[in-house]
C-alpha cells in the first residue's frame, strides 16, 4: 500500500479503514486482548542474539512454527511497512480503544526512538487500555525515557538477553521493569494453565518488578 505523507484521516474513522493504514491487529490464544507484531528477523539486537549461544534468542519463537508461514510473514512484513503511516498513531488507538489488555510487539521489537514515542502516543490516547511492551532494545528505551515520561497505562519490560541472567538495575526505572528466563525457577504461571494467561496480568503490571518465563 503506498502512502502520501500528508494526512488523509477522514472526520470519521472505521474499523476497516484503520485496519488497513496498520496492517491490522494480531492474536495471541495464551493472552488476553490482541497485539502488534513485526517480523522478528528485523530484530536489531535478537538478530544478533540468535547466533549466541545460551542467549534467550537463540531458539526464537516467533521463527518458528506458525510465524514461519509466508502468509504470516507477510502480514508481519504489511504491518511493519505501515508503521510509517501519517495516520497509524490514530488508526491504532482506533482498533485498540476498547481493549482491556494489550500487548505490543508479540513478535519483532522496537526499530527507532520514533517507534517507540509513537507506541507511547497510541497509549496516552488509549488510558482505559493497559499496554504491556517487552523489548531487548535497551538503548531505544533509555534514551526515550529520559526525555519523555512513560504513560502510566504502559509497562516496558526489558527482556534478559541471556537465560539464567538478570537485567542491570541501572537500566529499570519508572515504567521501565524486567523479565527474564529461568529453566529450574520461574514466576510465570502459564506452564502450569495449559500455556495460558488464565487470570495473571503480572506482564502488564510495573509493579511486578521481574518475571521469570519458563525456559522452553
Amino acid at each position: 500500500m503506498k502512502h502520501s505523507t500528508d494526512s488523509v484521516l477522514p472526520t470519521k474513522m472505521t474499523h476497516a479503514l484503520a485496519s488497513d493504514i496498520t496492517g491490522g491487529l494480531s492474536y495471541h490464544s495464551k493472552m488476553p486482548g490482541s497485539a502488534w507484531s513485526i517480523p522478528a528477523r528485523h530484530c536489531i539486537t535478537g538478530s544478533k542474539l540468535r547466533s549466541v549461544v545460551g542467549s534467550t534468542c537463540e531458539k526464537c519463537y516467533a521463527l518458528k512454527g506458525r510465524f514461519a508461514f509466508p502468509s504470516v510473514q507477510a502480514s508481519l512484513e504489511r504491518r511493519l511497512k505501515s508503521f510509517d503511516h501519517p495516520d497509524w498513531v490514530e488508526a491504532m488507538a482506533f482498533l485498540i480503544k476498547d481493549e482491556s489488555w494489550f500487548r505490543w510487539l508479540g513478535s519483532g521489537d522496537l526499530q527507532s526512538e520514533h517507534m517507540l514515542l509513537r507506541i507511547m502516543d497510541v497509549c496516552r490516547r488509549t488510558p482505559e487500555t493497559r499496554h504491556w511492551l517487552p523489548t531487548r532494545e535497551y538503548a531505544i528505551v533509555r534514551k526515550v525515557v529520559e526525555a519523555t515520561p512513560v504513560p502510566k497505562n504502559l509497562t516496558i519490560r526489558l527482556s534478559a538477553h541471556m537465560r539464567e541472567q538478570q537485567v542491570p538495575r541501572s537500566l529499570l526505572g519508572p515504567g521501565v521493569v524486567a523479565s527474564n528466563v529461568g529453566k529450574s525457577f520461574y514466576t510465570c504461571p502459564a506452564p502450569q494453565q495449559d500455556n495460558q494467561c488464565g487470570e495473571c496480568r503480572k506482564c502488564w503490571d510495573r509493579r511486578v518488578k521481574n518475571v521469570t518465563y519458563k525456559l522452553h
